[in-house]
């Protein structure tokens, strides 16, 4: 049984909608006939709570699994998306760096236990939903990772926080020399607005193919959905939705570049 591929979703810029990337991507993977788990590294668990809401307050997550507390099976619950899976976070995860400081190998922890949990060979991809800066959960999902995708809406800060993000693989790489990126993802992209059209115009003269030509444009219902624990696709429960096309659109060109045959 091939191992899965496992892609971190990051940017060190908050609020650029790596989340609801994670979120949306993930289903429309699954939506593909992929089976799909993505893990919440997010001290805030706004993975979690988009797709299961809160988890009991001194239930297991991903923190007990990284501490070798709790092997990834027992942590690991459906969603209400058929092949699509979670590792949640909870309040435990806020302490993560702090208890792995002192830890022999604390960089490898969480790709060691990806490969010793037998489960986890049953998934055709992985996605990691990582913290908006450097920590070592963040350190620890790169190493872990085969690709890493960055979400970019169109403004000028998060354009630092990807310049912050490329000093970051650059130190990971030793770590991890198979690393590569897969893309780059505009977000919150609103053609009214002129930083939008600049921004899209100086990231792809710079990244040129790197960057998905999907774009995920501005959409309120992306807010909304996760209020009923829902994906876009489930929210506005139509092939002609906005979210519901931009996703899938970024979903066929993932595959594409993962190496799937439609």
């Amino acid at each position: 049984m091939k191992k899965p591929i496992v892609i971190s979703v990051i940017n060190q810029k908050g609020g650029v909608g790596k989340t609801t990337t994670t979120v949306n991507l993930g289903a429309g993977l699954a939506i593909k006939g992929k089976k799909v788990l993505v893990i919440d590294m997010d001290i805030q668990a706004n993975l979690t709570h988009s797709l299961i809401g809160d988890i009991p307050e001194h239930a297991d997550s991903v923190c007990e699994v990284l501490l070798s507390e709790s092997p990834f099976d027992d942590i690991i619950k459906e969603t209400t998306t058929k092949n699509l899976f979670i590792a949640p976070a909870g309040e435990s995860l806020i302490e993560l760096d702090i208890n792995l400081a002192n830890k022999m190998g604390r960089e490898h922890i969480l790709e060691q236990c990806l490969k010793a949990t037998k489960c986890i060979k049953s998934f055709d991809i992985i996605l990691i939903d990582n913290p908006p800066y450097v920590s070592l959960s963040t350190v620890n999902s790169l190493v872990a990772s085969d690709f890493y995708i960055v979400p970019l809406s169109c403004e000028y800060l998060p354009m630092l926080g990807l310049k912050w993000l490329n000093k970051t693989v650059e130190k990971v790489l030793k770590l991890n020399p198979k690393l590569k990126s897969l893309g780059v993802a505009l977000t919150m992209y609103d053609k009214r607005e002129g930083i939008t059209t600049s921004v899209e115009e100086l990231v792809r003269e710079e990244l040129e193919d790197l960057v998905f030509k999907t774009k995920i444009r501005i959409n309120t219902k992306h807010k909304s959905a996760p209020t009923s624990k829902q994906t876009i696709f489930q929210y506005e429960a139509s092939k002609e939705g906005k979210g519901t096309i931009d996703y899938m659109g970024l979903t066929e060109e993932v595959l594409g570049r993962l190496g799937y045959t439609k």
